[in-house]
């Protein structure tokens, strides 16, 4: 890998100090808008499949998603 910013050792994980490398050659900011569109894609895909799967074993269903509208998880607070 190519010598790049001076980072402490063990700040990033291999698989973050990959993404810096891959990110040091962006040229434009059309790149980087093109990199994070591909990579929200990415990531809202395998949210996607992994609500229907949750669906397709019967974990998520229509009573699930009903209980959903009507709970409440703000913070508890002190009084």
């Amino acid at each position: 890998m190519a010598e790049g910013p001076n980072i402490p050792n063990g700040a990033f994980s291999p698989f973050q100090m990959q993404m810096l490398e891959l990110v040091s050659h962006v040229q434009s900011q059309e790149e980087m808008d093109d990199i994070r569109r591909l990579l929200a894609e990415y990531f809202a895909k395998r949210a996607e499949d992994e609500i229907d799967r949750l669906w397709d074993e019967g974990i998520l269903n229509d009573e699930v998603m009903e209980e959903w509208k009507h709970e409440h998880m703000r913070t508890p607070y002190r009084q």
